[in-house]
């Protein structure tokens, strides 16, 4: 029995088409992982499914019975009631049930009258059973684990919302949501300001979850590990793979290649097409002959992934020492607790640092102090001389809204020797098409401002990137684009990061925050 359904649906916005005649049912038990690139419509599908939009043809239907928990990247709660106080009041009617039996806990041990108690026991009983019916027994505990597993301590768990940062009441959205157990979860990049516990803990919920999920996510060992199908939105349609990230990966590469050969053998008879209509049309001798030359260069011609061949070619004057920078002895406090003590380490060229551990572990802090924002209370960092950073951070809050894409990435770094073709090819890569490359950054979405903060770093011509958790901000793409220029890129990297996907596919050295041993260790990948 499926619980969502979208039969023959058609969503445009004016003239622009989002996706064209799309079927599509959701069953109990499926786990669905929807892709595709941003504005393909994986947002919008969420819309529709809970009534906020209306399809521009067709049906959108939903069991009335299923509950639905959505919970996306934006959610946040807010108001004075704590974290906890925001949890505990979705179980008003076991906190109703609690009362009741404390009342008549404090009468049994004054009444006198037989029938009086034999009331109180009767309904006693009736309470008792109705809080095994609603697992009562368990709810402070169940809110307890919830809320260690997602990073809130004592305090941040009993502090006013409002009080919270937008990461903190982003996590408390996510634990309300969880903690009434709907049928049916839509989850929005859920893991973005989760740490690696976190993701772990979130993924073994949703493995014993028993109802239905539709999940949007860039973090594909998330994906892997929580999904059953993958549905990416691919030229307005959906197209459906069975299994999880990897199976996906593995399908559509064999997918691609029966489009390959059925494309080249569609090439193959438009050349012969258009040789018949030349000979008739001309019957000039060597315009067949300059076909066929044609038809056999195409067939021989082996290129190298154009991706690589770019970054390659943009890469391949800069030159760099091989010492970049070194940290020594550094340690930070925060509001009277040491976050990290003594913490050493050299940047060489060609590293790829990671840097990982819990939320508050002291990460960012760190990071701050590599870029100078915040002078560590000890120790010292010592750039090399001549050495220069890009910082991602930096680099997305010192966009100018009044400049456009093309001109903020042509004009800075490596974009003003580069042909301007080149450029402007690496931005197509990263979604960019040739209409949004004359759009003022002010007009852009958040998700696109985040692609020129990349594209700007990539492009720098800095000895070293620095990245706190690129991912977050980025659709599977253009993570993948990132990972292959940061691979290829001759400098060093540094980033904060706990997509592990992305850590083991660019990592070398890593850094490990344990903040209940209060060490910081380095090790290699």
């Amino acid at each position: 029995m499926s619980v969502i359904r979208l039969e023959n649906v058609t969503k445009k916005y004016e003239e622009s088409m989002v996706f064209r005649e799309i079927y599509f049912k959701l069953s109990k038990g499926e786990r669905i992982g929807l892709i595709g690139r941003n504005g393909a419509g994986k947002s919008t599908v969420f819309r529709l499914i809970l009534g906020k939009e209306e399809p521009s043809s067709g049906k959108v239907e939903v069991d009335p019975q299923a509950r639905i928990g959505y919970f996306s990247q934006f959610s946040e709660l807010s108001g004075r009631l704590s974290v906890q106080q925001e949890l505990e009041a979705c179980f008003e009617q076991v906190a109703a049930v609690e009362r009741e039996l404390q009342e008549i806990a404090d009468k049994l041990g004054t009444v006198a009258d037989d029938g009086e108690m034999d009331t109180l026991l009767a309904r006693q009983a009736e309470l008792f059973e109705t809080m095994e019916h609603l697992d009562g027994w368990n709810v402070s505990v169940e809110i307890d684990t919830v809320l260690t597993k997602l990073g809130f301590n004592d305090r941040s768990r009993h502090q006013p919302v409002d009080e919270l940062s937008g990461g903190w009441r982003n996590r408390a959205a996510l634990a309300k949501m969880l903690i009434q157990q709907p049928d049916v979860v839509l989850l929005d990049e859920p893991t973005n300001y989760l740490d690696m516990e976190g993701i772990a803990w979130l993924e073994q919920w949703l493995y014993r979850f028993n109802g239905a999920m539709i999940l949007v996510s860039h973090d594909r060992q998330f994906i892997d590990k929580t999904v059953t199908h993958v549905i990416e939105i691919e030229n307005y349609r959906f197209q459906e793979y069975e299994g999880n990230y990897t199976d996906y990966i593995r399908k559509k590469k064999m997918r691609k290649k029966e489009l390959d050969r059925q494309f080249e053998w569609e090439e193959e008879l438009l050349l012969m097409e258009a040789e018949a209509i030349d000979d008739r049309a001309t019957r000039k001798s060597g315009s067949k002959d300059r076909l066929s030359r044609k038809l056999a260069d195409n067939k021989k011609r082996i290129e190298p992934h154009p991706v690589n061949v770019l970054i390659t070619d943009i890469y391949e004057r800069l030159r760099f020492p091989d010492k970049l920078c070194e940290a020594k002895g550094l340690g930070q406090s925060y509001e009277g607790r040491r976050i990290f003590d003594n913490v050493s380490f050299d940047i060489q060229k060609e590293d790829r640092l990671v840097i990982v551990g819990p939320n508050g572990s002291g990460k960012s802090t760190l990071i701050k102090a590599l870029t100078g924002q915040e002078k560590p209370e000890s120790g010292e960092v010592v750039w090399e001389k001549g050495v220069g950073y890009a910082y991602f951070n930096r680099m997305w809050d010192e966009l100018d809204p009044k400049d456009t894409v093309s001109h903020a990435v042509n004009t800075y770094g490596l974009g003003l020797d580069a042909p301007r073709k080149k450029v402007n090819k690496f931005l197509s890569m990263l979604q960019f098409s040739e209409a949004d490359l004359s759009k003022n950054i002010g007009n852009l979405s958040g998700g696109q401002k985040a692609r020129v903060a990349l594209a700007k770093c990539l492009l720098s011509g800095a000895a070293v990137i620095i990245l706190d958790e690129p991912t977050n901000h980025l659709d599977l793409m253009s993570i993948q684009v990132m990972e292959q220029a940061l691979i290829h890129f001759p400098g060093a990297v540094v980033t904060v990061s706990h997509d592990r996907f992305f850590i083991d596919k660019i990592g070398t050295k890593m850094l490990t925050f344990d903040p209940t041993a209060g060490t910081v260790t380095e090790s290699s990948l």
